[in-house]
């Protein structure tokens, strides 16, 4: 990193190894990404969200989320490394909407998987939640693609479990586009329910630095401004849980 990364770096370990989380503005989550890559096919990244899938694990709640996802996985001074597709998984103590249950998307699209955008925010998420970390011996990570759609009928809802974890280690949720949307208001909880913080995510690369077994994180339903044109929030997920390396 140059020196102005770094700082930006220390000061936001700083901040999430304080109060369990932080805002960083897109600007300067651009200046910490650049520092560790290149962000050169940024347009078809973006342009990706456009080609998700239905989220059919919330029929009953409604049609309004698409998804796909991937799995990484990495050792703590190793490289990120894809791994095959496979199942989602939480526990009702942390998604009490979906939990227990083996849940199945469409796969990451390997152009995304093997493009530099987000082989560079892996890199910086590697290196950012290792330095906050008891040494990990391997990271188990994963990606998620997210659009949340919103109709004059029907409000959007990013996080339809409720204010929540992860059940993981550290979570990275960056804005990638929003279009025609109020609200959508980032919420940060105490376990005891008290808020600790809120802001919204309004431009590209605005994001979120969270430590799961600390905080509570939650977004608030999303509405159209206009209503009968296309309005959406597209986020990146990326969470890190740290696993013991396999024998042998």
């Amino acid at each position: 990193m140059n020196n102005r990364a770094d700082s930006f770096d220390a000061t936001l370990s700083g901040q999430v190894d304080a109060q369990g989380f932080a805002f960083v503005e897109g600007d300067r989550m651009r200046s910490l990404l650049i520092a560790e890559g290149e962000l050169t096919d940024w347009a078809a990244f973006v342009d990706s969200w456009n080609h998700l899938e239905l989220d059919e694990y919330l029929a009953a709640k409604g049609r309004f989320r698409r998804r796909r996802h991937a799995t990484f996985s990495a050792a703590a001074d190793g490289p990120v490394v894809p791994q095959p597709h496979q199942a989602h998984f939480q526990s009702l103590q942390y998604n009490t909407l979906q939990g227990d249950i083996q849940r199945w998307f469409e796969p990451v699209d390997a152009s995304v998987v093997n493009g530099a955008t987000l082989r560079t925010i892996l890199r910086f998420c590697h290196g950012f939640f290792g330095k906050l970390a008891t040494p990990a011996i391997r990271w188990h990570i994963e990606v998620h693609q997210f659009r949340i759609e919103a109709t004059a009928d029907s409000a959007g809802e990013p996080t339809p479990e409720g204010s929540h974890r992860d059940g993981v280690d550290y979570v990275l949720v960056l804005l990638v586009d929003r279009k025609n949307i109020a609200s959508g208001t980032t919420t940060i909880h105490s376990p005891d329910g008290k808020l600790l913080g809120d802001f919204t995510l309004t431009h590209a690369l605005d994001a979120a630095l969270i430590d799961d077994h600390r905080v509570y994180h939650g977004v608030t339903p999303v509405i159209p401004l206009s209503a009968g044109e296309p309005a959406f929030r597209d986020v990146l997920v990326v969470t890190f849980r740290a696993v013991a390396e396999l024998p042998g």
